[in-house]
């Protein structure tokens, strides 16, 4: 895997979002934040995610859906429980993962970040195939990016977003990022 000049990475799946644009001009990309994402909640395996990632998600389809509707969210990459890695946004465009946020005094997190959804919840733990791609994507994403700091988005937006959760082994990433 390659961070090619587009923002793409090379070898995996691409689903392009539309929820994104340009970041302001001169931004540098230094942090990850990881986050946790399954819909209907707890359940795994759908297409859901990445249709609410390209507004295509029926919001009729299921009851929790109703409440997503008109949402407009994205992150660039979502690690299924399988640890396929689905690219949606390319990493030099601003996807919308973080909302309101803030990291060591710096507003808009989404600006100067990369985003990646796990799909899981905070109750369950995530699998090893998925702690493989997440660290084999950091490592690809350091490479290409000045990414001085990992933060979940419980971190950038304390009170308001509590994942990727308890169940998240930082220690197990962080030691092999």
């Amino acid at each position: 895997m390659k961070v090619g000049a587009n923002g793409w990475v090379s070898g995996m799946r691409r689903l392009a979002s539309p929820n994104c644009d340009f970041r302001p001009s001169g931004t540098t990309i230094d942090l990850l934040v990881i986050h946790n994402i399954s819909l209907p909640p707890g359940e795994f395996g759908g297409q859901a995610i990445a249709q609410l990632f390209t507004n295509t998600l029926d919001t009729d389809a299921h009851p929790y859906f109703a409440q997503l509707k008109g949402v407009r969210v994205s992150a660039h990459f979502l690690i299924q429980r399988t640890g396929e890695i689905t690219q949606f946004v390319p990493c030099n465009k601003r996807a919308w993962h973080a909302g309101v946020s803030m990291w060591h005094g710096r507003t808009a997190c989404n600006d100067f970040s990369i985003g990646v959804e796990l799909e899981g919840t905070d109750f369950l733990p995530f699998s090893d195939q998925q702690y493989a791609g997440l660290i084999r994507l950091t490592r690809v994403l350091k490479r290409a990016y000045p990414i001085r700091e990992i933060a979940g988005h419980s971190d950038i937006a304390p009170g308001r977003k509590t994942d990727p959760g308890h169940e998240f082994d930082w220690p197990r990433y962080l030691a092999r990022e």
